[in-house]
């Protein structure tokens, strides 16, 4: 007896009883749950696949954090400058958590070209240390980091060099922040540098990065050192964390600078976005309740005769109440799970359903020579599967509360009047 209500609950919401307009509106609540929720993990599902696409390309030309050497370190010159810089070096790599380290001096410049003028970020590096930093020398389209072993040379990022219009083995000119003082007065100084390799990573880096060996850009810039250390951490999640543990090793030598410094807006954004659209589509959800809502008032209305047998057996409002959550609760969770499942299954084959209509349709969605990519990316986590669940869930609990109060408020003897 203790279990009757949820026996009853089921037995309403399942019944070949029910009238034929109770029964559609039921299992169009059913199919609304089971899409919103298919539908919500399916596109968190992408824009996962595109935040970890993103992060693969952004973040592989970009160490997981960089030094900056302090004024007063970074105005030592010659060999004094390389022992500090080398005693740094060491004094950071003590700490397991740092795996390789290498010196890098960076400037804001800009390059001309047959076509037009482009600014740029130029990156002095250590061509023997870089492979061991980031995945630059894996995204080479033309060339390798040894060609930059040559006087004043440079790579250049595929999109930079198409808006320049040069290709490798042309020269192009760089224009420094500098000035040269001639007897006609102030100019900006400039040099002519040969092209020896392109980089492609298919984001905004290759249009504005570009490389150059460390003794070209002491030359170029007039440095006479480095202006700081690129470090690869055993982490890169956890970079961002790890400042404060380097600073009794700084000691005022430099700062620390992580990578979520320089790109994190854009994950921030991302992550933005996300929350956003998840949102806006948790809305079909609580569309999907507010059909569990008029399928709960209908089998009320339906069951007003039961309800009030049920009250002079000695059912009390609170039995009559769990009858009718748990009869919504049945509907509504039947389609989250079959929600859940078909938007999981659909995450993880949607590369290939888009793959399969490209070929029936003979068109593609994403053309590699106009987006960066060339399917559709999915990563499925299990967290964004239970997080939308458990909402979808909470939704219809508080969509099942009303009809479900109604219902334990009907008057016995008022049915049973004219009975």
């Amino acid at each position: 007896m203790a279990s009757y209500t949820s026996f009853l609950g089921l037995r309403y919401g399942f019944s070949r009883q029910r009238s034929r307009f109770t029964a559609l509106v039921s299992m169009a609540s059913m199919l609304g749950m089971m899409l919103g929720v298919a539908s919500l993990i399916t596109v968190l599902s992408v824009m996962n696949g595109f935040a970890g696409e993103l992060r693969g390309r952004i973040l592989a030309l970009i160490p997981h954090a960089y030094v900056e050497l302090l004024p007063a370190q970074d105005s030592k010159k010659g060999e004094e400058s390389a022992r500090a810089t080398e005693a740094l070096s060491s004094d950071l790599l003590a700490d397991p958590r740092i795996l390789a380290i290498a010196p890098f001096v960076r400037e804001t410049v800009l390059f001309s070209g047959p076509y037009r003028q482009q600014g740029a970020v130029l990156t002095g590096i250590d061509i023997s240390r870089q492979s061991a930093l980031t995945e630059l020398e894996d995204f080479l389209r033309v060339g390798r980091l040894e060609d930059l072993r040559e006087d004043f040379t440079v790579i250049l990022g595929s999109s930079m060099a198409r808006m320049l219009g040069v290709v490798p083995g042309d020269e192009l000119r760089i224009v420094l922040p500098q000035v040269s003082v001639t007897p006609l007065g102030l100019f900006p100084r400039s040099r002519l540098l040969t092209v020896v390799g392109l980089f492609e990573v298919g984001a905004q880096q290759d249009s504005m990065l570009a490389y150059v060996s460390l003794p070209t850009a002491n030359r170029l810039l007039k440095t006479g050192g480095t202006r700081g250390l690129q470090l690869r951490t055993s982490d890169l999640m956890t970079a961002p964390t790890l400042g404060a543990a380097l600073d009794p090793v700084l000691q005022g030598r430099g700062v620390y600078r992580p990578w979520s410094e320089t790109q994190g807006s854009l994950f921030r954004a991302i992550r933005m976005e996300k929350l956003t659209v998840s949102i806006l589509l948790l809305g079909v959800v609580l569309v999907a309740a507010f059909n569990v809502v008029s399928t709960l008032v209908m089998a009320v209305t339906e069951k007003r005769r039961d309800i009030a047998v049920l009250r002079t057996m000695g059912a009390t409002p609170g039995d009559i109440s769990l009858i009718f959550l748990t009869q919504g609760l049945a509907l509504a969770l039947l389609g989250v799970m079959a929600g859940a499942a078909a938007g999981s299954l659909l995450s993880v084959y949607v590369a290939d359903l888009v793959d399969f209509f490209e070929r029936l349709f003979g068109a593609r969605i994403f053309d590699p020579s106009v987006y960066f990519i060339s399917r559709l990316p999915s990563e499925l986590l299990w967290t964004d599967v239970l997080a939308v669940s458990a909402a979808a869930a909470m939704l219809s609990v508080l969509a099942a509360i009303y009809p479900a109060w109604r219902a334990s408020r009907i008057a016995p003897a008022e049915v049973l009047r004219y009975e």
